[in-house]
């Protein structure tokens, strides 16, 4: 009886499913399983005298986790979702509070947090709940005025860059600014309000720059060698856009690339940069293409959804899936100032892995057609 009824919700599943979406998301994981093959075997066997399937084969585990968690969120019932959202966001927001008590240093960062058997970077995990939580702040009618529900949104927003901040993640904050920008702006916020945020933000970034100088001078340099080369050291910019110029339309070859061998951390900042090195600007803009498709098919299904909770979350996931694309591309391209911002999927590192497979959980549950059964 009970394998008659799960029988049943999978075919249900598998009716109601955007399997345009769904298999994009399987072909971005299974794309970046492989230029993680391309991108990390040399420097595992050849720089860090490891076996050639080090990074390859850690790569591979955290695709399975993440396939298995992109199936699970899209699969369980939509009321339960909804109902563990705002539990889940509590937890993982507790994380991030932990993370400058008792997380761990790289490279003058402090984001993340080591379990012993497992290192991970809560932010990746806050940020789609997050816009699933503003969501549902935005969407909910027991608020007297709307002005109410995006203070109380603000309110939500500032405690996340105000750690964030304190890590330093400069790119994380942008990122986190800019979704919350579009969510407010799409649930009907008046311009003057999104003007007034801008001229905050900004009055608050120079005031740490001019405050805090020994914390956040690195600010000031990157953006100094963003505007000006000569005068700052743009040393990894330069080499992603040297390897992009390189890898020219076709590519220089499967693991003839130089940039992952000459820049720190390739595989998983500059991964657009090495991907176009090897397979040629051709493949980069595929994709490309395949990132846009997937916000078409989410705004396209947007645009008749009635649930005020749903439209807004979907947009705002969306719109996080496309900024961060688009963030690490113009870092590659040398069109913005470093981040180290990862790409959606592609790029290696479980944190970044198992933060795509929410956000595509999420987007495939909310996604699904809920009125094929009654129509059969």
């Amino acid at each position: 009886m009970e394998k008659i009824f799960f029988k049943e919700k999978l075919e249900s599943y598998w009716r109601n499913i955007d399997k345009r979406i769904f298999f994009s998301f399987i072909l971005l994981f299974f794309l970046g399983l492989f230029f993680s093959f391309s991108s990390t075997s040399s420097l595992a066997g050849e720089r860090l005298d490891k076996n050639y399937y080090f990074f390859f084969s850690k790569h591979l585990i955290f695709v399975f986790l993440s396939l298995s968690t992109m199936f699970f969120i899209s699969f369980i019932d939509i009321n339960l979702l909804k109902k563990i959202i705002i539990p889940i966001f509590i937890f993982l927001f507790i994380t991030l509070v932990l993370v400058p008590l008792v997380g761990i240093e790289v490279k003058g960062s402090r984001r993340w947090l080591d379990l012993y058997f497992l290192r991970f970077q809560p932010i990746e995990f806050v940020k789609p709940f997050f816009i699933l939580v503003t969501a549902k702040i935005l969407s909910l009618d027991n608020f007297k005025t709307k002005n109410s529900s995006y203070f109380f949104s603000f309110l939500l927003l500032l405690s996340i860059i105000i750690l964030l901040v304190n890590q330093p993640d400069l790119g994380q904050s942008i990122l986190i600014i800019g979704c919350w920008i579009s969510i407010v702006f799409i649930s009907g916020i008046s311009v003057f309000y999104i003007i007034s945020f801008f001229l905050i933000s900004a009055s608050s970034l120079a005031g740490l720059l001019f405050l805090l100088p020994e914390k956040f001078g690195y600010i000031t340099i990157r953006l100094t060698s963003f505007l000006d080369p000569a005068k700052g050291d743009n040393f990894q910019s330069q080499k992603a856009l040297d390897a992009i110029k390189l890898g020219g339309l076709k590519g220089q070859g499967m693991g003839e690339g130089v940039l992952k061998d000459s820049v720190p951390e390739a595989h998983t900042d500059y991964i657009i940069a090495v991907i176009t090195e090897e397979f040629g600007s051709v493949v980069s803009i595929f994709l490309i293409m395949v990132f846009l498709y997937i916000a078409f098919r989410i705004i396209k299904i947007t645009v008749s959804e009635i649930d005020k909770d749903l439209k807004i979350s979907l947009c705002g996931l969306s719109s996080l899936l496309i900024f961060q694309t688009f963030i690490h591309i113009g870092v590659n391209t040398s069109l913005l100032p470093t981040t180290g911002m990862t790409l959606p999927f592609l790029s290696y590192g479980g944190s970044s892995l198992l933060g795509s497979s929410i956000l595509a959980g999420v987007i495939l549950n909310y996604t699904k057609n809920r009125f094929a059964d009654d129509k059969i």
